[in-house]
């Protein structure tokens, strides 16, 4: 009897212990300086898809921070931060999945590498089971060299990079080489981010006027792109070469391994509803 007591103490203990387990979901955009991400970088539309994946798809929170900044800034990887474990306690949340995109891959990496950096990241970590990177900018990109430099490029990606701010300095191709090898975790050669980072990386860009999948996102940012994607790799997403979305950690998948029709994600696609990556996501989490 004394054994059979012990043995169901400890099933409603598991059972009391799984059913408050909370898993969560965090949208974490890019460079910017953003207050009201939720309409001005990812839309209701993708976020109330991919949140339908959740047991409670209520759990989600949309965070707004300054990613103009360097990613271990105060106003970046702090704000993040403050952001996550607000939600992460206000929620009960145990079982946390970022998304990011683009540079916000980098600040989402940047707590993941360095947990003594703040008091705050050792919940968040606890607390993490994966990062989903959409394009990230984990090997930064030629167009932020540009960028800094002034020339052409600055009137072409400056919708895109915010221009000489921080962020984009951090980006630059030998500054990131720089981290990788010095504060950052998930590159060749280095530690393994402390949870799974996983990378989808997007492989072109479409602007014929005549396909229909050129208007997905916004027709006027696929041309943008595929004019910049001159300066890239054959392999890139107009903003990022392949080689720099999948620099870290482990690849999730290349855009046309799983899209609808195989079609590839530009870097503006991949924060949007198109080809089924929502769907995909969804399904994921």
């Amino acid at each position: 009897m004394k054994i059979f007591n012990i043995l169901l103490l400890l099933s409603l203990t598991s059972i009391c212990s799984s059913s408050y387990a909370e898993k969560g979901l965090a949208f974490v955009h890019g460079t910017g300086k953003q207050t009201n991400a939720l309409n001005d970088y990812w839309t209701a539309e993708f976020t109330d898809s991919v949140r339908q994946g959740l047991n409670n798809p209520n759990n989600y929170t949309v965070i707004n921070c300054d990613f103009d900044q360097y990613m271990w800034d105060d106003t970046a990887a702090g704000c993040l931060a403050n952001q996550l474990n607000d939600f992460i306690t206000n929620n009960n949340i145990d079982n946390l999945i970022m998304i990011t995109h683009s540079n916000g891959g980098n600040i989402a990496r940047w707590i993941l590498s360095n947990p003594t950096w703040d008091p705050s990241y050792g919940a968040i970590i606890d607390a993490t089971s994966n990062v989903i990177a959409l394009a990230p900018s984990s090997g930064g990109t030629p167009l932020a060299d540009a960028a800094i430099a002034g020339n052409v490029f600055e009137q072409a990606v400056g919708w895109l990079l915010g221009y000489k701010s921080d962020a984009v300095k951090q980006q630059q191709v030998s500054w990131m080489d720089f981290y990788n090898e010095t504060w950052l975790y998930g590159t060749q050669n280095r530690p393994a981010t402390l949870k799974p980072f996983e990378a989808v990386v997007g492989s072109d860009v479409s602007s014929a006027v005549w396909d229909h999948d050129s208007y997905c996102g916004g027709y006027a940012s696929q041309v943008a792109l595929e004019t910049t994607q001159n300066w890239l790799d054959d392999c890139s997403d107009g903003f990022l070469d392949c080689q720099s979305q999948n620099a870290a950690g482990t690849v999730w998948f290349l855009d046309t391994n799983k899209t609808h029709d195989s079609e590839p994600l530009s870097h503006q696609q991949s924060r949007r509803t198109c080809f089924n990556l929502d769907t995909i996501l969804r399904q994921h989490i």
